[in-house]
């Protein structure tokens, strides 16, 4: 059938299995939301306040679902406002297609209205980008962009469509949806390798990361802990792949990671990271990181093998594969000193926890809170975070129920990213969702309450308000001499005010049994349809312990002030 740019950009949409979308509309994309209109008993598009918002909710669906989200942007200040987050998704390996207009092929080059060259803006920021010049070649780039986007290590591709490609006309097939592209299959060498180093091995420590997530690898790493009979940590990405209540699992490490998850990987005799890329805030000082170790890194992406970390055996190419071969080989095993000695640095982190909780003075602390929200939160929660010291705490604290129930920015530390993501998770999964947020986090992007609120996203949001921006105020406390540069907001922004201007309901809160009662009445609002926000007043000299100083090592640990 004959179709226009526009109709086929929509209809390939709908092919690939899109549902939903998040976009902005504008001059250069009219034709793109005319389509739309045209299909919308196929497809959903929410309008959010901000074209950052729309791809953060696209980011958010994806984490959610592991399918591709897609948003849309007009051309110039629509596509460059995605721009903050095609990174984000970038940088954690969240499959995304951002759809941009750009003005006709006859005016580009010439500083048109609204112009600007969106592929060469985000070239650094996706896994691919394409300008299309040609109608009859638009489904074909589209579905490209959808089998790139998932494929291998995922990412955002942006597809840039210029005003008259979208306004001609050819002929549009439907195809089937497209598969990801085959990743090699690792050599039996390798396999067998790996194997012989976990036979040798006596501390063996399996390490996920986001890349295992993705792939849904949780039940199969904690067998495998099982049978080499190792413990198990995760980094910032890893969280909520492995049930929170397994025996075997240390939680996160790193910077601000678990005391006994950081300790078992620095004692541990081998680590089998599993999609980690060894991030400079999980590692601290490379010198000093993992001395008494051999080290298999197994990932999809050659270029992450000895990147940050040098490694003894490195896998690439398909890792669900790769790990189930691994794991057929390994014979099972008994390291009854290695699983006494993980115990007792679990008894260890208890007691750095208690001594923590006895040293504060303040009528609520950040651990009361999320013992609170771990307790009342509904089964399948999905919890979001914006970034800084309360997103550490969710790390740190919230009890994941299973997997991708965590969507937070990790590798940029995108400020802003919450409420837009908590949107996409909601649309996506139409499960409970819980956004965890501080007041400057929040601050970027609270415009978008007025999607939540207009789109009956039920959505509970927890404003973990201490006046500061209090990450960057703890290291000017520890590191600067408490020279308290412009992190103190001294804002009058009244919160309450400010969720009901919204349509939003609105909770304060500043102690224990306040918050319980806030969030015991949040919760049943959610039941109703409502967006709530609860206040939550903190004191701004909470910090999150333990943390490794940058550059730091395991000896540098600081668990008290």
């Amino acid at each position: 059938m004959k179709l226009n740019g526009a109709q086929i950009l929509i209809q390939t949409l709908i092919e690939q299995g899109v549902s939903d979308v998040f976009g902005y509309p504008g001059g250069q994309v009219i034709n793109i939301y005319d389509a739309l209109y045209e299909y919308r008993d196929k497809i959903n598009h929410v309008l959010t306040a901000h074209e950052q918002g729309a791809a953060h909710a696209a980011d958010g669906y994806s984490r959610a679902t592991g399918k591709v989200g897609v948003c849309i942007a007009t051309s110039g200040p629509g596509a460059t406002n995605l721009v903050t987050g095609i990174a984000t998704a970038m940088l954690d390996s969240i499959p995304m297609v951002a759809i941009t207009g750009n003005v006709p092929c006859s005016l580009i080059g010439k500083d048109s209205f609204q112009e600007i060259d969106i592929t060469g803006v985000t070239l650094p920021i996706t896994k691919h980008n394409y300008f299309v010049t040609d109608v009859n070649k638009l489904a074909d780039t589209l579905r490209e962009a959808f089998s790139l986007a998932k494929s291998g290590r995922p990412g955002p591709v942006l597809v840039d469509i210029p005003k008259d490609v979208q306004v001609a006309s050819c002929e549009y097939e439907r195809h089937a949806v497209v598969d990801k592209i085959p990743l090699p299959k690792v050599k039996q060498e390798y396999i067998e390798r790996a194997a012989e180093m976990i036979k040798e091995s006596q501390r063996p420590y399996v390490y996920i990361g986001g890349g295992a997530a993705g792939l849904g690898l949780g039940k199969e790493i904690v067998e495998f802990a099982g049978k080499i009979d190792g413990a198990i940590g995760c980094t910032f990405m890893g969280l909520s792949a492995v049930p929170q209540e397994n025996e075997r699992f240390l939680g996160m490490q790193g910077m601000h990671g678990h005391y006994a998850s950081s300790m078992a990987q620095d004692e541990a005799d081998l680590i089998i990271g599993l999609g980690v890329r060894f991030s400079d805030r999980a590692t601290g000082n490379v010198a000093k990181f993992a001395k008494k170790s051999k080290i298999i890194q197994i990932d999809p992406d050659c270029a992450e093998i000895n990147k940050n970390i040098r490694v003894d055996l490195g896998i690439v190419g398909d890792m669900r594969d790769a790990f189930k071969r691994i794991a057929m080989c390994c014979e099972k095993k008994s390291n009854p000193a290695w699983i006494a000695r993980v115990n007792e640095l679990k008894k260890q982190e208890e007691i750095l926890e208690e001594e923590i909780a006895a040293a504060s003075t303040v009528p609520l602390s950040p651990k009361q809170a999320f013992d609170i929200i771990n307790e009342l939160k509904p089964a399948k929660t999905v919890i979001a975070t914006d970034v800084g010291q309360h997103q550490m705490w969710t790390a740190q604290y919230v009890k994941f129920d299973g997997p991708r129930r965590f969507a937070s920015s990790g590798g940029l530390g995108t400020m802003g990213f919450g409420l837009g993501a908590a949107i996409g998770a909601y649309v996506a999964t139409k499960d409970p969702v819980i956004l965890i947020t501080g007041d400057g986090s929040f601050g970027m992007n609270l415009n978008e309450l007025a999607t939540a609120v207009s789109y009956k996203i039920p959505l509970v949001i927890v404003l973990m308000n201490n006046g500061v921006l209090g990450m960057v105020r703890q290291w000017q406390t520890l590191f600067f001499g408490k020279r308290y540069s412009n992190t103190v907001l001294n804002r009058k922004t009244d919160f309450i005010a400010l969720a009901k201007a919204f349509g939003a309901e609105g909770y304060r809160a500043e102690t224990l049994v306040e918050f319980r009662r806030a969030l015991t009445a949040a919760l049943q609002d959610m039941k109703k349809g409502k967006t709530v926000l609860i206040d939550l007043r903190i004191d701004k000299d909470e910090m999150v312990l333990p943390m490794l100083p940058p550059g730091g090592a395991i000896s540098d640990m600081i668990t008290k002030v």
